[in-house]
């Protein structure tokens, strides 16, 4: 019985600690620098620029292979841009759910590659214009880069593309540069 009870507590420790090299839970934030791009942000007479806003929430990293992970994401990122037409500024900024799954490529140690899709839910708008009615789903794709400054310490840059409509009304879609720093436990 006591080698029964061993070779359990010895299977439940190895699963731990295997399962603490393999999986790693943490939080990252960071700013944006969003904007938006296609037709309807080129119409005469109205002068679009980008915005600084920000993210933060969750992120795991599951390390799959020696230099292979896939790092799933839950993050509110605010996104969007601002108009301006005939002297005054419009600001058009959007609450993102966001949902990334990275693929990360590790070149080293410490630095990765990382390319995913996005799923990104409307959560608020603060536009003090109502020209456009914004849609609630938008899927995109991420790619950027990763280095780990500690084992748990690291910081990313990544580029968003929106591949989906942002507003049902125009042809607009999101684009945001990301960078962040975060921890992992």
């Amino acid at each position: 019985m006591k080698k029964v009870f061993l070779a359990i507590v010895l299977f439940i420790a190895t699963s731990a600690s295997i399962q603490a090299q393999l999986l790693k839970i943490g939080v990252k934030a960071g700013v944006n620098f969003a904007n938006q791009t296609g037709d309807a942000t080129d119409a005469p007479g109205i002068s679009k620029e980008g915005i600084t806003s920000y993210h933060a929430g969750l992120v795991a990293e599951v390390k799959l292979l020696d230099r292979f992970a896939i790092q799933p994401e839950l993050l509110y990122s605010t996104q969007g841009a601002s108009y301006k037409e005939a002297g005054q500024e419009f600001k058009n900024e959007l609450g993102y759910l966001t949902i990334p799954v990275m693929a990360k490529f590790y070149l080293s140690d410490s630095f990765s590659l990382e390319v995913g899709p996005q799923a990104s839910f409307l959560l608020s708008e603060k536009d003090n214009f109502n020209i456009y009615d914004n849609e609630t789903f938008e899927f995109g794709v991420n790619a950027g880069l990763g280095f780990k400054l500690t084992e748990n310490f690291f910081i990313q840059g990544r580029y968003g593309l929106g591949l989906t409509e942002a507003s049902k009304n125009a042809d607009v879609k999101n684009s945001t540069i990301q960078l962040s720093a975060g921890f992992l436990f």
